[in-house]
């Protein structure tokens, strides 16, 4: 994992969640820890590696992802045993 992935790795962990993460470096941050990421239907994308999965929200008019989002996968890779 580069410097980047986890710089963004340990921002969504922080506490309280921030804000201002951009999706494009969440995505990024994701793949290098091997999660699938698909586009759904209008603005829901699917994380998935191994058998979990969850299907989140990506931002529609923003390029920063909000917070619901971020504590989103937060949990889903605290699921898969990944933390910063």
């Amino acid at each position: 994992m580069r410097t980047k992935h986890q710089r963004i790795l340990e921002s969504v962990f922080q506490k309280p969640t921030p804000t201002g993460i951009r999706w494009s470096d969440i995505v990024s941050m994701l793949e290098a820890v091997e999660v699938e990421v698909s586009q759904r239907a209008g603005s829901r994308v699917l994380l998935r590696k191994g058998t979990e999965r969850i299907v989140i929200h990506r931002p529609h008019s923003e390029r920063e992802t909000g917070r619901a989002t971020v504590r989103d996968v937060a949990a889903f890779l605290e699921t898969l045993g990944v933390k910063p």
